[in-house]
């Protein structure tokens, strides 16, 4: 059975990880070049993520890399209501964020617990699971180190060492403007997620309404998926400003400034994996 971090559980282990991530500097070698993509979720091209079920299968459709190759991969998967998966395994470990509806993902005896938008999960490789979905829409953003995402019978399972986690959105610490000194726009909040700091990492920021500012990256590799809210955003490389609703997808190398404004009603949330620091001002 999975993990549920309670808050002041996560508060230690968050208070460790900042002390370490408050400094730009890195030890990533810096990437000479400077590049930027930008995908809306209005454009994005949807498959299947078993191609061979068709519509019985959840929908997929990956942001960057390629899911059916050895390469880390980010993706959006959606599950329409009521659907649950047999008993299976994944021969490698994958990460998820919650966009849209409830989300169980456990041992397959354990009782349902719904997991709403804004919760996050690990899937360690070779442990038996299953995975269901109860909103009317239902949509996450999965991630993978290396591929590829393989669905494998249960009769295969393995322990490869690591344990899952379920951290339901009301369990996540959230630290503030005045908590990390790599964000100094005000109102903005901060979580870490896993990884270490000095190498790659996975953490998510709230912009608050009203948010007008930047998230600067001198990585090589940057990659932004926006989980809940619109935002305008506009850069070097795109100088008219686009909105970018839930499920869209940033990413730059080298030296980079995105340009942010959160004009809606509602605070948004992103989900950055990078493997260098980033300030927020």
């Amino acid at each position: 059975m999975k993990f549920t971090i309670k808050a002041t559980t996560l508060a230690l282990a968050l208070s460790s990880a900042v002390a370490v991530s408050t400094s730009f500097t890195s030890t990533t070698a810096f990437a000479a070049e400077t590049a930027s993509r930008v995908v809306a979720a209005d454009d994005i091209e949807w498959g299947y993520l078993n191609p061979l079920r068709g519509d019985k299968s959840p929908g997929a459709a990956d942001l960057w890399g390629d899911r059916t190759k050895n390469t880390a991969t980010g993706m959006l998967v959606r599950f329409n209501k009521g659907f649950e998966s047999p008993p299976h395994i994944h021969n490698i470990t994958y990460r998820g964020i919650v966009i849209d509806g409830a989300m169980h993902n456990d041992d397959p005896s354990a009782g349902k617990m719904w997991m709403p938008a804004g919760s996050f999960w690990t899937q360690p490789a070779g442990e038996d699971h299953t995975t269901a979905a109860n909103g009317s829409a239902n949509l996450i953003y999965l991630e993978i180190d290396s591929g590829p995402y393989l669905v494998q019978p249960s009769s295969e399972h393995f322990d490869n060492g690591e344990r899952p986690l379920n951290l339901h959105k009301d369990n996540i610490v959230w630290l503030n403007d005045g908590e990390l000194h790599d964000i100094t726009a005000a109102g903005v909040s901060s979580t870490y997620l896993w990884g270490s700091t000095a190498d790659m990492n996975g953490s998510m920021i709230k912009l608050p309404v009203g948010f007008k500012g930047t998230i600067g990256t001198h990585a090589s590799e940057f990659r932004a998926v926006v989980i809940a809210g619109d935002v305008d955003y506009h850069s070097v490389d795109i100088t008219s400003p686009i909105s970018l609703s839930a499920g869209s997808y940033v990413e730059s190398t080298g030296n980079f400034k995105h340009q942010l404004v959160n004009e809606g009603q509602q605070e948004a949330t992103i989900y950055i994996r990078t493997n260098s620091a980033y300030r927020v001002f």
